[in-house]
């Protein structure tokens, strides 16, 4: 199919997902192949995408994205599923990364990490609301604003599962330099003694 307007075979396949109060926002998509590869480079550029999470089996090269200076992360999981708490502290660790790396000059252009899988329906929304979420967004407030953007998004499992997914980092104060809470997520610091109630 080829949107007559742009002359391009993606047609609606593109969902941007802006997050308020973040210098970082999503693109979520279907699965590029190698013949599609290049008309996906010209929407990375439209949007300023810096990095492109696959969530899926590599379906093409990363070394053309690469020679434009846009990283490529694999992180695969299930189809349909969950994904693991490792790979969800790997996701946030870019999230946090690009949320901090605006360009100070150009306060107009914020970074876009693209975000795929096969249909682009379940694995990357998934992932792009547990950053939703850790922005500080409802869980189901995240399900629905990628929805109102991105139809058809998530099953039931995901859903419930992100309906209880707790927060890795938590929000410092909008006077600290940065956004998280950078011990919590990796497990080291000063751990919390227990307090002795004195009479």
């Amino acid at each position: 199919m080829v949107n007559a307007r742009s002359g391009s075979p993606l047609g609606r396949t593109l969902s941007l997902i802006e997050v308020p109060n973040a210098d970082v926002r999503f693109l979520i998509l279907d699965c590029p192949t190698e013949s599609t590869l290049p008309f996906y480079l010209d929407e990375f550029k439209r949007h300023n995408v810096t990095h492109v999470v696959r969530c899926c089996q590599q379906t093409y090269s990363a070394a053309l994205l690469q020679s434009h200076g846009i990283e490529v992360h694999d992180m695969p999981f299930k189809d349909g599923g969950l994904p693991p708490a490792n790979l969800v502290r790997d996701w946030l660790s870019i999230v946090v990364k690009m949320d901090q790396s605006k360009d100070e000059d150009d306060a107009d252009i914020r970074p876009t990490i693209a975000v795929h899988c096969v249909a682009g329906l379940g694995r990357a929304p998934v992932l792009v609301a547990i950053a939703l979420i850790e922005f500080g967004m409802g869980p189901l407030d995240a399900v629905a604003y990628i929805r109102s953007k991105r139809r058809g998004a998530f099953n039931k499992p995901q859903i419930s599962y992100l309906d209880n997914y707790k927060r890795i980092w938590k929000a410092k104060s909008s006077s600290s330099s940065s956004r998280f809470s950078f011990g919590k997520m990796f497990k080291f610091g000063a751990k919390k003694q227990p307090q002795v109630a004195i009479h």
